[in-house]
């Protein structure tokens, strides 16, 4: 078959990223932080293209990426934080919420989210992901960016 294949690069060189971190499990959400700006400067980002906003929890992360991606000025977006399990159905709204919310907002946006906000049964999990995880939003933002400018740019 001959057909045409887009790929996302991996250069954020030049791209401009938001950040929405949940204060909520803030051990958590640092560490997803501290993973996720050191896998953006590898991939090329400048440390003053990238934009920090913390807000006081997961249901909160929606909002504010909502008011990032109104301003034009970024080219991906990521939202970090932890829902971590408790004994009341409290864990399933915000999990699902927050989680509808940022669909949401990529959707009617146009501007890449990586999702990095863990859902866990217990800290112990998070804290094993938290590494992986905010590294691996911070790649998923800059090829998806690059995806994104690539098919636009095939489509003028």
């Amino acid at each position: 078959m001959n057909i045409k294949e887009i790929e996302g690069r991996t250069s954020g060189k030049g791209l401009r990223v938001g950040i929405v971190q949940a204060r909520f499990n803030a051990d958590i959400g640092e560490g997803l932080l501290s993973a996720c700006c050191t896998e953006l400067t590898k991939l090329g980002v400048a440390s003053e293209d990238i934009t920090l906003a913390t807000v006081p929890g997961a249901l909160e992360i929606p909002l504010i990426l909502q008011a990032y991606a109104q301003t034009g000025k970024f080219d991906a977006m990521i939202a970090l934080g932890a829902v971590v399990r408790g004994e009341t159905y409290h864990f399933e709204i915000v999990s699902n919420e927050m989680a509808r919310g940022i669909t949401d907002v990529q959707l009617n946006s146009g501007v890449p989210i990586a999702n990095a906000v863990l859902t866990t049964e217990n800290d112990d999990q998070a804290l094993a992901r938290m590494a992986q995880k905010g590294a691996e939003a911070a790649q998923c933002a800059v090829e998806m960016a690059n995806l994104l400018a690539t098919i636009k740019a095939g489509a003028k």
